[in-house]
């Protein structure tokens, strides 16, 4: 919640209703002395009085105003509510305070209410709702709240305000300035997709999780029976084989481990054009909200999740699990936008201190530019395991009023779908992003080829 600005000295301007008031008496009483005429001076006496009564309470405060939101965990679709408060701090009451916002077009708001009464609008139309002032009055030491709800449409950080007042006092002879309150920034979350994936991961690194690594070790894996060792558990000896070879036998177990998961943005270009949560969505879009899904997903299955853009800001997440890390990522992803470099990121971005050896690197990227496909060539060769979601809108479609533009996007995506076969030959799968069940047969694939065994010495 903010307040607003009030270091300008407070000041309070004649309405032309106190000129007319004034105008008209003056002129009554130079018409009574130049005419000689009583009546007139009966005549202006009622204006000259009820002015002077109006103004016998002058106010000297302005008014105040915030804007603040409810706070909470808003996600893509839900419901928002804001409020405008206009305040009186004086001890003369206010006839009629007007007030107006402004509120971001990815903040629908559908209806608002005013101290007692209520002003809705349809869901389409904005300018029925936000566009338009409210008019209310406000008694001394009090406050009167414009709350507003609606919906929020799309991913980011979106102001909500600025707003404004002006009020009237002494029966309408005096008006305040403009007095404006400064926006609030409304975070709104990514809505989580639905997103499953399989148990396999191509190297589990770490010391406890939840997948099935290939070494030894305390799990739930069953990886066959041996003899008995010193320092086996006596809960591990399988009596059945030991009776049979009359020596003791203990069954062995894989450990289980959790893995490192490093998702990719690629920022480098933008298409498309976003109708919110319930309309079409752009590439960045898709990568909002996929790399949302991935995250949840494996930081639930208690993996290490760390996050990284492919753009001139090089921006960075470190690995890390729990719900902590969760809330950290949904917050990092509100930053996320379109930037155009003509420089190579390759050499801010992955170093080897960056990138572990051990971790499933899955990269969000809509393949629009060349660099985009080196960098993921690069990354297959340096031996990480790959996996590139293409995030570009299937419904994407040229302008067809612009001469030939048809003709260049059919010969720009049969160049993209070359690009995309031969990152393929260099062993990086290359899958649309399509929800639940995206990545599951991508990365069974990526994990045979990790327990493959290696041709000569590779």
């Amino acid at each position: 919640m903010r307040l607003a600005d009030r270091s300008a000295p407070a000041n309070w301007a004649p309405t032309p209703a106190l000129g007319r008031a004034v105008l008209l008496t003056g002129l009554l009483l130079v018409a009574a002395v130049l005419l000689g005429r009583v009546d007139l001076i009966v005549l202006a006496a009622p204006f000259a009085l009820g002015t002077a009564y109006a103004l016998r309470n002058r106010p000297t405060e302005l008014p105040r105003v915030w804007v603040s939101v409810d706070e909470g965990h808003l996600v893509e679709g839900g419901e928002l509510v804001g409020r405008v408060t206009v305040g009186n701090p004086d001890a003369t009451p206010y006839d009629v305070a007007v007030l107006r916002t402004r509120v971001s077009p990815w903040l629908r708001i559908e209806q608002a209410a005013l101290a007692g009464g209520a002003v809705s609008g349809r869901s389409g139309d904005r300018r029925s709702v936000t566009d338009r002032p409210f008019v209310t009055s406000v008694d001394p030491d009090t406050a009167v709240d414009l709350e507003l709800t609606g919906t929020a449409l799309r991913w980011g950080r979106h102001p909500f305000g600025p707003a404004g007042a002006r009020v009237a006092a002494a029966q309408g002879l005096l008006v305040s300035r403009a007095v404006i309150a400064e926006p609030v920034v409304n975070r709104v979350y990514p809505k989580t997709e639905p997103f499953e994936a399989v148990n396999a991961m191509p190297r589990a690194a770490g010391l406890v999780g939840a997948h099935h690594s290939r070494r030894p070790g305390e799990g739930g894996e069953l990886a066959g029976v041996r003899v008995f060792a010193p320092g086996d558990r006596l809960r591990r000896i399988d009596w059945r084989v030991s009776l049979r070879a009359r020596q003791l036998h203990v069954a062995a177990t894989l450990s289980d481990r959790d893995a490192e998961v490093v998702v990719l943005l690629d920022v480098l270009a933008e298409a498309g054009r976003s109708g919110g949560i319930a309309g079409a969505a752009t590439v960045l879009d898709t990568t909002v909200r996929a790399a949302a899904a991935i995250a949840e997903h494996y930081l639930h299955r208690g993996d290490r999740v760390a996050l990284l853009e492919y753009g001139p800001n090089a921006r960075r997440l470190r690995p890390a699990t729990g719900r902590r890390q969760y809330l950290t990522v949904l917050e990092w992803l509100l930053d996320v936008k379109a930037q155009h470099s003509p420089h190579e990121p390759y050499d801010q971005v992955f170093g080897s201190q960056l990138l572990s050896a051990d971790a499933l690197v899955v990269v969000l990227t809509p393949l629009l530019e060349e660099r985009s496909a080196q960098m993921l060539a690069r990354l297959a060769r340096s031996g990480r395991f790959v996996v590139a979601v293409d995030t570009l809108p299937a419904d994407l479609s040229p302008p067809k009023d612009r001469g030939w533009a048809e003709v260049a996007y059919r010969l720009w995506r049969l160049d993209r779908d070359t690009m995309i076969a031969q990152l393929r030959e260099h062993g990086v799968p290359v899958v649309p992003w399509a929800g639940a069940g995206s990545l599951d047969q991508v990365l069974r694939d990526v994990a045979r080829l990790a327990t493959a065994p290696r041709v000569g010495g590779r």
